[in-house]
């Protein structure tokens, strides 16, 4: 199977194969096993039985392992500077802390370089390779000036299409007596200014950060700029954040830790995703949300590492993975979904988070052979192997 737009590759001898393609069946997962993938360029061309392949220019040997698509991590603040390993460490060791938390964070990005800011990023985005990541999306949110967020989207705009302009994450110190005031820089000046390195805009919506008028006029007048909205939603307490979200026709409202019946029925009747952030529950030792209380509704979820200096310090998808499925209620199977088709979902793209002619060739391999040993081997490095769009590069 050779072709004038490119050499074609077989990986065959896969043990299970994740397609996530729902019209093979057995679950929504669509396993095949003893499976075979063909990659073209950047595209998988098909997906089969080993002993069905067709003949293609270059053969990889599965060994017996598992294939799945890449995982779509849909929710990451990676361009920061510093961290708060203090923070972290007085709050697991019961300690009282008072420095500035995110403000902590703005203070130290504001003064990093451009050079500094993004090796950082590359760095944070190797390891999330590494670990099967090949799609992510990531946030503005600790720069809080024009200048600052603008150069925090225009750095990540050069590493992925998925850049979310988070202006409004909290009220920047600058402007603590005028919220008001921030508001409308947020809607105005930064926003003129963030909006082209941008595709999504979103609001922290909670007590201590911006209420639900505020989010409404933020995610309003970046939707006028062409920006399409997400929203941290209902992550400390109860609040408006996620029936905001389904009345704005956000892809996603992210935490979703606290819910009302009424939330639930919101996500299960809209097209919002809920993207799930276990990292932040254990990092934080907050209460787990309830994803069994959503799957049973019909929302779809997703999983994602929210990676972040203060709240949430990991790129693992696989160990979120785990986390999702011993303390949310998700089986195995649920959450693997979650965190490729799930991510991509919440990122409006149907490329990715799947395995199926057409899609691109975003493939991680797992030196195991399920994907169920995500869950069932916590904290074991089991990617032996990451194809993105058709290149191995783990």
């Amino acid at each position: 199977m050779s072709s004038s737009t490119g050499t074609t590759t077989v990986i065959t001898n896969i043990a299970t194969l994740v397609t996530n393609d729902p019209s093979l069946g057995d679950s929504p997962l669509g396993l095949i096993r003893d499976a075979a993938v063909v990659i073209e360029g950047d595209r998988v061309v098909w997906t089969g039985e080993s002993s069905k392949a067709p003949a293609t220019d270059n053969r990889v040997d599965a060994g017996g392992r598992a294939v799945l698509p890449g995982f779509v991590d849909s929710h990451s603040h990676l361009v920061f500077a510093g961290d708060r390993t203090e923070e972290f460490n007085a709050r697991m060791s019961g300690r009282g802390y008072t420095a500035g938390g995110i403000r902590t964070t703005v203070a130290a990005t504001r003064a990093a370089t451009d050079g500094e800011l993004e090796a950082n990023l590359t760095r944070f985005l190797s390891e999330a390779l590494r670990q099967g990541t090949t799609t992510f999306e990531t946030k503005s949110g600790y720069g809080l000036t024009v200048a600052d967020e603008a150069r925090a989207l225009r750095l990540a705009a050069a590493h992925t299409d998925e850049v979310t302009y988070l202006g409004a994450h909290i009220v920047s110190p600058d402007y603590a007596d005028d919220p008001a005031g921030y508001v409308a820089l947020v809607t105005g000046e930064m926003l003129d200014a963030c909006a082209p390195h941008a595709r999504w805009i979103d609001v922290f919506c909670e007590k201590g950060a911006f209420d639900g008028d505020q989010a409404r006029a933020i995610l309003t007048a970046g939707r006028a700029k062409g920006l399409h909205p997400r929203i941290h939603a209902n992550q400390l307490s109860y609040g408006p954040g996620v029936q905001l979200a389904v009345e704005l026709d956000a892809a996603s409202a992210d935490h979703c830790t606290h819910l009302t019946d009424a939330d639930v029925d919101a996500l299960a009747s809209g097209d919002t995703v809920a993207t799930l952030l276990p990292g932040a529950e254990f990092s934080t030792r907050a209460e787990w949300p309830n994803a069994r209380r959503l799957l049973d509704a019909g929302v779809t979820v997703a999983l994602s590492t929210d990676c972040n200096p203060g709240s949430s310090f990991t790129s693992s998808v696989p160990f979120c993975i785990a986390l999702a499925v011993r303390d949310m209620g998700m089986t195995p199977d649920e959450a693997v979904w979650s965190a490729t088709a799930g991510g991509a979902a919440a990122l409006r793209r149907t490329d990715v988070g799947r395995v199926a002619p057409g899609a691109r060739a975003d493939l991680t391999l797992l030196d195991a052979p399920s994907h169920v040993h995500l869950a069932y081997r916590p904290g074991v490095p089991l990617v032996s192997g990451v194809w993105r769009r058709g290149v191995r590069v783990v």
